[in-house]
């Protein structure tokens, strides 16, 4: 009688389970024992260490594809496997660490969707006093330029901490939210989109380089999509918007059509 384990005692000596040990033999990885006299398959010391190998290299991460000509492998080709493997193994470490910290972000809604440089834009907006409603605006602009635009993102927040520096352009940016509370046919719309044409010209470098305006231009459906997103909840705004476009578009300035 052969002397040896079985395959039960053999998966809990080297922490599987039976139908993985099975598996195992069904891919070739390992060879099934003969039965003995009694009819039992009995695993011995040769068995059991071909399954801690194999079950070794499995939770490393290496493909159980990779693992028959892996330890089959001459000392060069199986340190070539497991620096692929290390690889694969790191990325997938990336990968979930990306993950968890875009699940601890969920708790402070949108911020999941965003960078810090662009949640810190929007705190210093509202340290400024702008109106929360101004400020969510923004923050949906901000996501849909990031996924829309993502090679312009980075200049697009540039762009909005230099106008944030520029006290002129915070004033009128919150009377222009302040607006919203106006009527329609109010004379005030037309004085500030003025006011605010005349300063941006004033002040040219608000308006962004002319590489970025041109890139808006190219994509002009995003620019549209992105700058009138809530037209429908801010009619004043957006009406107010595009009297101010139309006088900067007079004054030459390379703004997307709406």
């Amino acid at each position: 009688m052969r002397h040896g384990v079985t395959i039960g005692q053999a998966a809990t000596f080297i922490g599987v389970t039976v139908k993985t040990v099975r598996h195992y033999h069904k891919l070739g990885l390992v060879e099934e024992p003969e039965r003995d006299s009694s009819g039992y398959r009995r695993y011995g010391s040769a068995e059991l260490l071909r399954l801690v190998q194999v079950r070794t290299l499995a939770t490393a991460g290496v493909p159980l594809a990779e693992i028959g000509p892996l330890l089959n492998a001459d000392a060069e080709q199986f340190a070539a496997t497991l620096a692929a493997a290390q690889r694969r193994l790191t990325d997938q470490i990336a990968d979930l660490i990306n993950r968890r910290d875009t699940l601890h972000r969920l708790a402070d809604g949108d911020r999941a969707l965003l960078p810090d440089r662009a949640c810190a834009i929007l705190d210093r907006m509202s340290a400024l006093g702008f109106r929360p409603d101004y400020v969510a605006a923004q923050r949906e602009a901000m996501v849909l330029t990031r996924a829309m635009m993502p090679q312009g993102f980075e200049g697009f927040l540039a762009q909005l901490e230099h106008r944030l520096d520029d006290p002129g352009y915070v004033d009128l940016t919150k009377r222009a939210s302040e607006a919203e509370t106006w009527e329609p046919d109010d004379p005030r719309i037309e004085e500030l989109a003025t006011a605010m044409a005349d300063h941006y010209l004033a002040n040219p470098t608000l308006l962004g380089n002319p590489n970025r305006l041109h890139a808006w231009t190219n994509n002009s459906t995003q620019y549209r999509l992105i700058n009138n997103h809530r037209e429908d909840q801010a009619p004043i705004s957006a009406r107010l918007t595009a009297l101010t476009e139309t006088k900067l578009r007079s004054a030459g300035v390379p703004i997307p059509r709406q």
